[in-house]
């Protein structure tokens, strides 16, 4: 499954490598009555403003005369992708081995010490890759929402800014949905890179680091292992684990990009058969059935954690009135340019 690395897809759509997870949890988001307006509201009230003088206070900016190695990386991600205008970078100072995309208005990419300096040169690429497609996926803009609950949770921002907002509500939402948008950047780190067998022993180093005898062939095996364990005990144990979490298990997600890579999908992009941004196909009977599936999972995680759409509808209306129309006219622009 090795291929050679890739140069440039023109006008290529992020469509060409969603998740049908991503376009179903997305949609089911959106029908959800007034969680859209409320998310756009959250973002309005400067917190985005404040979470950046948080988070890069202490920050490096990358660029051509600052680590300029890691900038050529970054840029040929958005190069590949086709995307305009690249995306800032910056490297914060932390051991821990992690990257993000966020930024309500203008899309910064994060990427921490820790994995620049102990993962491999191509594992470094196929993270900024997947990035890379969080930002032409647009996927910055709830990731933005999630990140900003998560620190409230954690105590880091004034309480007052969110008070009567339902916030397990949201955050459980925004969970779910980011859990299928990182199968579709997975896709996009694999057209990126060209072999989709980087980014799966990227996605291994996330799982148990990096430790001497590692086989990636083995990880494959036990993905597989993993899909086909399946029993009742299994199912509900897993729900109730990943309903927490911002991704996928790391298996999970390998299983799902070889499978996607299997298809053809991969090769059918490589050959210049993809979908061009304005000329987006209606998308097949069998990738609307997956949706459809997948929209289904997402109604049951609303009901089962949060008691139902209307529940949640009702709280973030009641929540909407009482702040109404904050920052929406106020000429500010929340922007992470600097």
């Amino acid at each position: 499954m090795a291929l050679e690395r890739s140069e440039r897809y023109p006008e290529i759509s992020p469509k060409a490598w969603q998740h049908p997870a991503d376009r179903a949890a997305t949609s089911a988001i959106a029908a959800i009555p007034l969680m859209d307006k409320a998310i756009k509201r959250l973002t309005e009230i400067a917190i985005d403003r404040r979470y950046r003088q948080v988070l890069l206070g202490n920050a490096v900016r990358v660029g051509p005369d600052q680590i300029p190695d890691l900038w050529a990386v970054h840029r040929h991600a958005a190069d590949v992708l086709d995307h305009e205008p690249v995306p800032a970078l910056y490297v914060t100072q932390t051991p821990l081995a992690n990257a993000m995309a966020v930024g309500s208005k203008a899309p910064v990419v994060i990427v921490y010490s820790g994995l620049v300096s102990s993962y491999e040169p191509d594992e470094v690429s196929s993270v900024l890759a997947h990035e890379m497609g969080h930002v032409a996926s647009e996927h910055n803009y709830y990731t933005t929402a999630l990140v900003l609950l998560t620190t409230f949770m954690s105590g880091a921002l004034p309480r007052s800014l969110l008070a009567g907002l339902p916030i397990r509500a949201v955050y459980l939402a925004l969970l779910e949905w980011s859990r299928a948008a990182e199968l579709s950047s997975d896709r996009a780190s694999a057209i990126v890179m060209g072999d989709p067998l980087v980014t799966c022993r990227m996605l291994m180093r996330m799982a148990g680091g990096s430790l001497p005898g590692m086989s990636l062939d083995a990880f494959i095996t036990q993905a597989t292992e993993y899909a086909e364990d399946d029993d009742l005990f299994s199912r509900h144990s897993r729900f109730w684990i990943e309903v927490g979490q911002t991704h996928p298990f790391a298996v999970r997600r390998v299983k799902e990009l070889i499978e996607w890579v299997s298809e053809g999908d991969l090769d059918r992009i490589r050959g210049g058969s993809y979908l061009r941004r304005g000329q987006e196909a209606p998308p097949s009977e069998e990738f609307d059935a997956a949706v459809t599936h997948y929209r289904e999972r997402f109604a049951r995680v609303v009901e089962r954690t949060l008691g139902g759409v209307q529940r949640i509808s009702d709280q973030l209306g009641d929540w909407l009135r009482r702040r109404p129309g904050e920052g929406e006219d106020d000429g500010e622009v929340d922007d992470w340019e600097e």
